[in-house]
């Protein structure tokens, strides 16, 4: 299948967004007809950074002084250019037009470009594609050109400087071919060299050899002119990538009720669940994405603990999941689509139920847990994972229990093998941070006969050790060794200690105690 990209320029998107209702209260400058510029500082003098279409028509275009300006157009109205504001609002732009698409991204200045291909006939086609497109960015409130065509940067240069539409294979070299040099969007004084050449379209490029080209404007000059003529297809990347199963239902009339809601996504759970099925995988990540009508988008990210394919219980959980919202789905004036996909996805095969139809071991803990943290959120249900440390403290780590890194009823298999009948190396309560004791050894380096410990006395019966643990230089270059001892009192109740620090070292060594074994 020939790709297809379709390309969005918004070319007044600064002074576009001053027309909107935005946060900061600009006023709308254009409804009296003066015309308007927004100006930066640069190098210790004002600049004109974008003009507004009343401006264009009088003659005025970025990079003029504002001195020059207001000399040309003395009625000149100018506000402050910023372009974080204008950054934002093309961020909210394309969260919107992820709708056509999943792969979408940012093409800058003041873009976008879509690659519509396998999507055009969910729209009815290419047409109505871009006409769909063309109106949802007139609802948002801004001017937009577009053009599709077979290769990014050909939609690109057809939209910014040619006359856009919509190429079909083939159609779209021809098209390029006639547009001006500058399309190739090289730096000024190589696009004047190109013109005192007599090379002044695209086409004069086309007809003669690449390489004294190459040798006069380097060697990537070559493959831009293929890139934009349709030789080559370099891909997008996409600002998030692309789940592996996507399902989409699109509403000719807007719903807002949440059992419309509740009914949509069980049927895409349903889609989405089949075409698991079919490749073998199961989601451990589920993203209920929610288009309202006015452009605004809300997703609500769902994980779970086991890969799984159980539509009902998704769908209960999506309904935990919504109910726990700090911030409320508010519909607004009603959705006109709703997306789910499934961003991660792991290999499951058939499951075996038993004859009495009870789930597999382990399947209704990881049920509880997914359900706790649809309600309480993945920082409130959490779990022990073992990390490559040997320093106890920093041996284990907690990590939400329905994190992607790991199936909860899965082997353990970072975790160390040992044989129940062993006894444990490491305590069962462990002090944050160590408490210090003082102890009575036999010889220096050996194991405490005593130590006091909360104004207690306790008396060694047994030990075992020393177990050294040596620092870990690469993180605190002063860190100490350690030799850690298991020891018992005469009541039976045992300690892990350890002597921080060497006999014979510039510091004293110091005795603490870790933690207690049950």
């Amino acid at each position: 299948m020939r790709r297809r990209y379709l390309a969005l320029w918004f070319p007044w998107l600064p002074s576009d967004r001053l027309r909107r209702v935005e946060p900061t209260g600009d006023a709308s400058p254009e409804d009296d007809g003066v015309p308007l510029a927004l100006v930066e500082a640069v190098g210790g003098g004002l600049r004109l950074a974008a003009v507004a279409p009343s401006a264009a028509r009088a003659g005025l275009v970025a990079g003029l002084t504002l001195a020059d300006a207001r000399a040309r157009v003395p009625g000149l109205r100018t506000v402050r250019h910023r372009p974080d504001a204008d950054a934002a609002l093309l961020g909210r732009v394309l969260e919107d037009f992820g709708r056509f698409t999943p792969m979408i991204a940012e093409d800058a200045p003041h873009g976008l470009m879509l690659d519509v291909t396998g999507c055009a006939h969910l729209f009815g086609g290419e047409a109505d594609l871009v006409r769909t497109a063309h109106a949802r960015a007139v609802r948002i409130g801004l001017d937009v050109r577009s053009a599709l065509a077979s290769t990014p940067q050909a939609a690109r240069a057809l939209a910014r400087f040619g006359p856009g539409g919509i190429f079909g294979a083939g159609q779209d070299r021809e098209a390029v071919r006639l547009l001006p040099v500058a399309a190739l969007e090289l730096s000024d004084p190589e696009v004047q060299a190109l013109r005192r050449a007599g090379l002044k379209r695209l086409a004069d490029l086309d007809d003669r050899p690449r390489g004294p080209f190459a040798a006069r404007f380097g060697t990537g000059f070559p493959a831009r002119l293929a890139r934009i003529l349709g030789d080559e297809d370099v891909r997008i990347t996409p600002y998030r990538p692309a789940a592996p199963v996507v399902v989409d239902r699109l509403f000719l009339d807007p719903v807002s009720t949440s059992d419309d809601v509740e009914r949509v996504l069980s049927d895409l759970l349903v889609e989405a669940a089949d075409r698991l099925d079919q490749a073998g995988q199961g989601g451990r990540t589920f993203e209920a994405s929610f288009y309202r009508v006015d452009g605004t988008v809300r997703h609500v990210v769902l994980r779970t603990g086991r890969a799984t394919r159980d539509t009902p219980g998704v769908l209960r959980l999506f309904r935990e999941r919504l109910a726990a919202l700090a911030s409320p789905l508010d519909p607004g004036f009603g959705f006109d689509q709703i997306r789910l996909s499934v961003p991660l996805t792991q290999a499951l095969g058939p499951v075996q139920r038993g004859l009495d139809g009870d789930p597999p071991d382990g399947e209704a803990f990881s049920r509880l847990v997914d359900r706790l943290t649809a309600r309480l959120g993945p920082g409130a249900v959490l779990r022990f994972e073992p990390r490559e440390s040997h320093i106890p403290e920093r041996a284990v780590r907690m990590v939400p229990a329905a994190s992607t890194a790991g199936d909860l009823t899965g082997p353990a298999r970072d975790w160390p093998d040992r044989s129940p009948d062993d006894p444990p190396l490491r305590p069962l309560q462990m002090f944050d941070p160590p408490q210090p004791v003082e102890t009575l050894a036999e010889v220096p380096d050996g194991s405490p006969l005593r130590f006091r410990w909360r104004r207690v006395l306790h008396e060694v019966v047994r030990s075992e050790g020393p177990e050294r643990i040596m620092g870990e230089w690469w993180r605190a270059p002063d860190q100490r060794t350690r030799d850690y001892y298991r020891v018992e009192d005469r009541e039976g109740r045992r300690f892990w200690l350890f002597r921080q620090g060497l006999y014979g070292d510039a510091v004293a060594p110091s005795w603490f105690v870790h933690g207690l074994f049950a």
